[in-house]
């Protein structure tokens, strides 16, 4: 078999393309997300802080060296925490969506009906013993 075709019977299997949309869709959910956490919570959640925009919260290792034109030479060197709080938001935000769009499709799948229960058909003994018992009842008592 080919390398051509051993690829395409790999890529169009339907997992693989299943696979696919699902990182595409996951790709536009994360935009959505971050647009959520970035835009919509933490402004409210900066202002509850005393007006703190965590995105441009750093610690700076080393400070960035210009030139006498304010060129930066030497850009500086930081630890970016406050975007780092950011993804975290971002995470837990996105794993509690997917939770709750998880708990939503368990909930959506029906446990299937119940068989109805048909007994067996009765035993040749079983049916032999119901004629003697039949005609047991048939016959007046001595």
């Amino acid at each position: 078999m080919g390398l051509v075709s051993e690829f395409k019977e790999f890529a169009v299997k339907g997992n693989m393309v299943d696979l696919a949309v699902g990182v595409i869709i996951g790709v536009a959910f994360g935009k959505v997300i971050t647009s959520l956490v970035n835009d919509v919570l933490m402004p409210p959640l900066g202002m509850i802080t005393g007006g703190v925009d965590f995105s441009d919260k750093k610690v700076v290792l080393k400070s960035a060296v210009m030139d006498a034109a304010g060129k930066v030479v030497t850009p500086e060197n930081a630890v970016m925490y406050g975007k780092f709080i950011n993804n975290i938001i971002d995470f837990l935000i996105v794993a509690f969506a997917i939770f709750m769009v998880i708990k939503l499709i368990n909930r959506m799948k029906r446990a299937p009906a119940p068989a109805a229960v048909i007994p067996p058909p009765p035993t040749r003994e079983e049916m032999l013993l119901a004629d003697i018992r039949d005609i047991l009842r048939s016959k007046p008592a001595v």
